[in-house]
């Protein structure tokens, strides 16, 4: 372990839940709530700790990855580090100038001009004006938004705030960076160019805490991982055995946006990812099918369900979808327990990580009855591996034509 730039030691942050939550605004109210509850105990079941009890440390020039499920404590960190809320309990000691951009927008002010809030975000960082000054037209070339600099930043996109704000944070020439998934935001190239910046600050010596959704990238960052589960530190090493983790964890876990029921009418009891062959893969070629294995049990009779298999990219682009009903498969009924095997055709997804979420829905177009996150797996193309962009590539038909006027025709169908 080399010089530190970060220690963090039992950190913990606890929020108080229903009517207690808006009592601690002020001195006063902390006052009454103390009187209020002086003899008897506070009601456990009313407090909710977003993190407790994370203790590690970072050295100088590290990338380290967050990554957990969502309320697992991830963005808790980060503010705690950044000093945006206080802990609860412990503390954290800082070594160096630290630049965060953990919320898309943060300390712009909707009125003013692109030009005005990298001043203004410039001082929140820590900057002086000489410096903003001095930097502008490098943290304006690097947003890529020179066109704008001068309309009010209400009128821009979600894309154009978060390169704004990350080309500020990023020329703040911070000893620490933290990010929190905003790059999800920014287009591909960007997204490039960010992960680029990153690699150049560590070989300057900066250290870098990666908050993302996105394994590609963690895995291309950062060879250490801190999991986050249920707000305490599950796993700190290794990003591969941090990764596995978290897709063991992930698996068969309903997605963010399906409220379930306690009895669902369906539950999905294992699914796997196979090759042609019936072989267990996480990694598939391109070109190469792959086979879904769905097992499930009804708990009562289902009538004409449609079986849905989503794939989605590690940057949350839905890239496909296959259907029972959109592939014309007759499923009448069904009841009790099943299995359903899909087979796709040849993958010519670029090279990523994505995800598999199934549904189900009765009468094929009725509510979803259960939806979950089933499995990851990779994609790997020889070319696209470094260069790939896009959701699919399908070799073309190219004529190329001199400037003699040679004509020569290369048809990859052929």
């Amino acid at each position: 372990m080399g010089e530190l730039a970060i220690r963090a030691e039992r950190l913990g942050k606890r929020y108080w839940l229903g009517a207690q939550a808006a009592r601690r605004d002020s001195l006063r109210d902390a006052l009454a709530g103390a009187l209020n509850t002086l003899g008897r105990s506070r009601d456990p079941r009313r407090e909710f700790w977003a993190l407790r009890d994370a203790s590690f440390e970072v050295s100088r020039g590290e990338n380290l990855g967050i990554i957990g499920l969502n309320g697992a404590g991830k963005s808790t960190l980060l503010k705690l580090l950044s000093q945006i809320v206080t802990p609860t309990e412990g503390h954290a000691t800082i070594a160096g100038r630290l630049g965060a951009l953990l919320e898309v927008g943060a300390g712009f002010h909707q009125e003013l001009t692109g030009r005005e809030n990298v001043f203004l975000y410039g001082s929140i960082l820590g900057m002086t004006q000489a410096e903003v000054a001095r930097k502008f037209d490098e943290i304006v070339d690097f947003a890529e938004i020179e066109s704008f600099i001068d309309t009010p930043v209400k009128r821009y996109s979600s894309g154009m705030y978060v390169r704004l704000a990350f080309a500020v944070a990023a020329h703040l020439d911070p000893d620490i960076l933290l990010l929190d998934e905003v790059l999800a935001v920014g287009d591909f190239s960007f997204q490039n160019k960010c992960m680029e910046f990153a690699c150049a600050l560590e070989s300057r010596g900066a250290t870098t805490l990666f908050v993302s959704h996105n394994m590609f990238s963690i895995k291309s960052l950062c060879p250490r991982v801190i999991y986050l589960r249920k707000g305490a530190i599950a796993f700190d090493g290794p990003t591969d055995q941090g990764l596995k983790l978290y897709e063991e964890d992930q698996h068969l876990q309903p997605p963010a946006w399906f409220d379930q029921e306690d009895e669902a009418a369906i539950e999905f009891t294992a699914v796997e990812l196979l090759a042609a062959d019936g072989a267990p893969r996480s990694m598939y070629d391109f070109g190469e099918p792959m086979k879904v294995r769905i097992r499930y049990r009804a708990r009562r009779p289902i009538r004409r369900p449609n079986f849905m298999v989503c794939v989605t990219r590690a940057d949350n682009v839905v890239c496909c979808n296959f259907s029972t009903m959109a592939d014309d498969v007759d499923l009448p009924l069904i009841d009790g327990d099943g299995v359903l095997d899909m087979t796709t055709p040849p993958l010519r997804l670029t090279a990523d990580n994505y995800w598999i979420t199934l549904l189900v829905r009765e009468n094929r177009f009725d509510q979803i009855l259960q939806a979950q996150v089933a499995g990851r797996f990779h994609v790997r193309h020889p070319v696209y591996e470094r260069v790939g962009f896009g959701v699919f590539h399908d070799p073309a038909d190219w004529r190329h034509q001199n400037a003699y006027g040679a004509v020569t025709g290369m048809r990859a169908h052929a």
